[in-house]
């Protein structure tokens, strides 16, 4: 049975390039390596992947160039058919899907956002955004409204005409985020879209995602090549090399114990305690009292050091934003990450 909660599942998804990929499919297992496809002349995108993304959860996906990435994300979106495997959306398999299925799907369901802004030269921003509800069908005057309420959403009210080329790289970049989230979509793939910004730009953009995302509540599957970016955005991080997943787990636990020393590259240079959350650490109380006040589940190590340098508590009470009871954080071990341990 479903989870009605699970909006994407892969199941041993494999995309392989190459001449007649189809008569290999059969044969594709967690045993094949990717030098067997290589010597057979194939080149292996995506290797073997499985997993389920939740509804309102935003995983990052993230590897160096050539890793697999922004092939998975196209096989997510069916932008690509995979070779072997399936991709399910709320337990439909969209490799299934005719043609106007997989239109319809895309138009009531998914938005996307790519590297390149492909923002239309003629049009204004604000023509931009309600091009694909123009596209869909909907008349002048409520897509025109949804447009103009798209672009205060992502900061660049007053601008809704300019054209493209009057606009920065950071703007363009919002009138695209504008236009994916115009039609709201329930699912929502952005491939490196801050990649090609400034510093400067970059973390302003992540900021503005970041309101964003609290705000609109979609399930998201987000590409990115920068470590940092997925800490800072991730509920969950899936690291990709050679087309297969390493880890796919919470930033903490990521952080705190890497599955692959292939992981563990990508954490070596990380502050664990801007990353680590109180609520990573909280364990079961396990019938152990609970005194004083809880500390904030999402707070970071680093946030909260004075306190956990200062209180007695050897077990402190870890409370959720309700002010449910999570578990208890040794405080031992908190300061153990803040400042290494003792020799």
């Amino acid at each position: 049975m479903t989870d009605p909660d699970t909006v994407i599942t892969c199941q041993n998804v494999w995309k392989v390039f190459g001449k007649h990929e189809d008569r290999i499919a059969a044969s594709l297992n967690s045993n094949t390596t990717v030098e067997e496809l290589r010597e057979k002349g194939f080149i292996t995108a995506v290797r073997n992947v499985s997993l389920s993304i939740r509804r309102g959860e935003m995983l990052v996906v993230m590897g160096l160039s050539g890793s697999g990435k922004s092939t998975l994300v196209r096989c997510l979106a069916r932008l690509i058919d995979v070779t072997s495997g399936a991709v399910m959306i709320e337990g439909r398999d969209i490799g299934a899907m005719s043609e106007v299925e997989l239109i319809a799907l895309r138009r009531r369901k998914m938005g996307m956002v790519f590297q390149s802004f492909g923002l239309l030269p003629h049009r204004t921003a604000l023509e931009n955004v309600a091009f694909p509800l123009e596209m869909r069908g909907q008349d002048r005057a409520s897509r025109t409204a949804r447009a103009t309420e798209m672009l205060a959403l992502v900061g660049l009210k007053g601008r809704e005409g300019y054209f493209p080329r009057e606009l920065s790289g950071g703007q363009q970049q919002r009138v695209g985020i504008a236009r994916s989230l115009a039609v709201e979509p329930d699912i929502w793939f952005l491939d490196e879209p801050f990649s090609a910004l400034d510093p400067l730009i970059r973390r302003e953009m992540q900021d503005e995602f970041l309101r964003l995302k609290a705000m609109v509540q979609k399930t998201i599957v987000f590409i990115t090549h920068d470590f940092d970016e997925a800490l800072r955005l991730a509920d969950r991080i899936a690291i990709m090399k050679d087309g297969a997943i390493e880890q796919c787990e919470t930033p903490e636990r990521i952080v705190l114990s890497p599955a692959t020393d292939y992981v563990a590259k990508f954490t070596a240079d990380v502050d664990r305690a801007r990353v680590i959350r109180a609520g990573g650490l909280a364990e079961p109380a396990g019938g152990r009292a609970v005194e004083g006040a809880a500390l904030a589940a999402g707070a970071t190590l680093h946030a909260l050091a004075r306190l956990l340098m200062t209180d007695s508590r050897s077990h402190l009470p870890v409370a959720d934003a309700s002010g449910a009871l999570l578990g208890l954080l040794d405080r031992a071990r908190a300061v153990d990450i803040l400042l290494g341990p003792q020799e």
